[in-house]
């Protein structure tokens, strides 16, 4: 039988794509959104992919959004964590609330949804958890400490998390994507895209979702059992490390 694939935040943008990509490398894959309704179920209808609405910053939703789909589909697998939201200002004119929200479904989702699936990989001795970073959590940005914090938290996560579960086979991997072509990107000014964006980027460019997505496909097979703690850069060599 398949292995099942739970996408947070898969319905939309990057997401979307690696929802895809799982679909079409063979599992069976669920996703999860937290607000827009009318495009989840264009997505689901576009793919054939069951969507489930919570909110990852909700512990108690979590647990009983991830037996849904446990009853629907199965145990989970794998695991994607890309729910993100992003609420920019300078540090001296950001509000609680800034900050709060973006390590809420940034940092604690991930956890959140971590911990619900944790102990059934545990079990069966096998998983594969795959949190998708930034580079902005490798590098900071500008106007963003709340969503640095939680992208640069989340790959302590990672790190932390591959130890213990290693010897369960279970491992626990982020990607952290540089600029990606995506609907939010669209709304930059065409100036600001050229002279401040993409001279930035040394392959001149803007990366797809769908590479992202590859990442993830490869994460979650069995080729990458030996793999785990690990960050792939997928930045069109903006930061090197």
């Amino acid at each position: 039988m398949a292995k099942v694939a739970l996408v947070t935040g898969g319905s939309r943008g990057i997401g979307a794509a690696i929802s895809k990509a799982l679909l079409e490398a063979g599992y069976q894959v669920a996703a999860t959104f937290a607000g827009n309704e009318e495009k989840a179920a264009a997505f689901t209808a576009e793919t054939g992919v069951k969507t489930y609405k919570w909110d990852v910053a909700d512990y108690d939703a979590c647990k009983a959004g991830i037996a849904q789909v446990e009853a629907d589909l199965g145990p989970v697998d794998i695991l994607v964590n890309n729910a993100g939201i992003t609420r920019d200002a300078p540090f001296h004119k950001m509000q609680p609330a800034q900050w709060s929200e973006v390590i809420n479904t940034n940092l604690t989702g991930v956890f959140n949804m971590t911990h619900n699936v944790w102990g059934g990989m545990r079990d069966r001795k096998f998983g594969r958890v795959i949190n998708i970073s930034s580079v902005n959590g490798q590098k900071g940005q500008f106007a963003q400490a709340n969503y640095a914090a939680a992208k640069a938290g989340d790959l302590g996560f990672t790190k932390a998390l591959a130890q213990e579960g290693a010897r369960a086979n279970i491992t626990v991997n982020a990607v952290c994507p540089g600029y990606i072509n995506t609907d939010m990107m669209s709304t930059i000014p065409d100036k600001v895209m050229n002279e401040v964006i993409l001279p930035q980027i040394p392959v001149g460019r803007l990366g797809e979702a769908s590479e992202i997505a590859r990442c993830v496909v490869f994460l979650a097979s069995d080729d990458a059992g030996f793999v785990t703690g690990s960050t792939i850069s997928a930045n069109g060599g903006q930061l090197m490390s």
